[in-house]
């Protein structure tokens, strides 16, 4: 007999072993769905138990197919019907057990996306980076959802954003960063902060579930306005090697390099006997630091993304995409 996780995150049973193989059968667990056998000391993923492995072999993804436009009416509803809940612990352990199983398609995918972000260093590319940063974002999200869906998925499906739903990708990507944005300069720093939280998912949405922009957005806001706290402190414990990292290497370059850099060149500009040399080799000097602290930075991120994006995604699960939940 077995204890199992359902897709509220609460457990349920005891079940037997043969109504477990039904369940994965009609699509109501996955391989990453948490476990334990009667008399047993851990949760564990139920992939890593013998006898259920032969049943995955015949299962089909779990995920509901995307809705239509007839339906989306019908999905928004009975999402919004539902009472969110969001186990930041779960979403965790479960991006790093998806990280360490799939390292190389999920890291490499990850890098795709990371390298395309480095045009942000070129200015008119940038700009261009930017428009597309929704579209290059949703195809990163996808491979990562077929994966804990147990769907075959490989590095080049990090572009299929731009043939799944490219418009409203780039309007979602676009309008969340403009609007959270001016909310940040325009009314002081919480409103902002607010709604680049709420926010959160409304790519995932147009990408998984094929919603219009403004409909996925508004969504991923009712959502996540519900469980905001839970949401933003997800965030956080998921990038937070990212932000120590950021941290560390912004004191040590800041210290060393960029900030006598921009002192020497306040010197030069207050000097007032203009020396175009002194000027040029200090400007010089000051972008050469800032581009090795972003670089740095950017690096960093890399290495963090892969676990990052995976608790999001997971996290995306719980709130957009739950699991019949079977009975008790």
């Amino acid at each position: 007999m077995y204890r199992i996780i359902g897709g509220d995150q609460k457990p349920y049973g005891p079940v037997s072993a043969d109504e477990i193989r039904k369940w994965i059968a009609e699509g109501r667990l996955n391989q990453q769905s948490l476990a334990i056998a009667e008399g047993g000391q851990e949760w564990k993923p139920l992939a890593t138990f013998p006898e259920f492995q032969a049943a995955f072999a015949h299962q089909g993804s779990p995920a509901a197919p995307p809705v239509t436009t007839a339906s989306s009416a019908a999905y928004v509803a009975e999402i919004l019907a539902r009472h969110p809940q969001l186990d930041i612990g779960y979403c965790l352990a479960q991006s790093w057990r998806l990280m360490t199983s799939n390292f190389g398609l999920l890291f490499g995918a990850a890098a795709v996306a990371w390298l395309m972000s480095l045009a942000q260093f070129i200015p008119a590319a940038g700009i261009v980076y930017w428009l597309l940063k929704g579209v290059i974002d949703g195809g990163l999200y996808l491979v990562f959802l077929r994966i804990i869906r147990n769907e075959s998925a490989n590095v080049g499906d990090v572009f299929s954003g731009f043939k799944v739903a490219f418009a409203q990708l780039l309007l979602t990507g676009l309008l969340t960063s403009l609007l959270a944005g001016f909310a940040m300069i325009c009314c002081l720093f919480l409103p902002g902060i607010y709604l680049w939280v709420a926010w959160t998912f409304g790519v995932p949405l147009v990408a998984d579930k094929r919603l219009e922009f403004w409909s996925a957005m508004e969504l991923s806001r009712k959502v996540v306005t519900r469980v905001w706290f839970q949401v933003l402190g997800l965030i956080l414990v998921a990038f937070l090697p990212f932000i120590i990292g950021y941290l560390v290497i912004s004191i040590v370059i800041g210290a060393r390099a960029w900030l006598p850099a921009v002192s020497a060149l306040q010197t030069v500009i207050q000097s007032g006997q203009p020396d175009i040399g002194r000027f040029v080799q200090a400007l010089k000097d000051v972008i050469a630091a800032n581009i090795l602290l972003s670089v740095l930075v950017k690096f960093v991120l890399l290495l963090n993304l892969p676990f990052a994006v995976g608790t999001l995604m997971y996290a995306y699960e719980s709130l957009f995409n739950p699991r019949r939940t079977p009975a008790a």
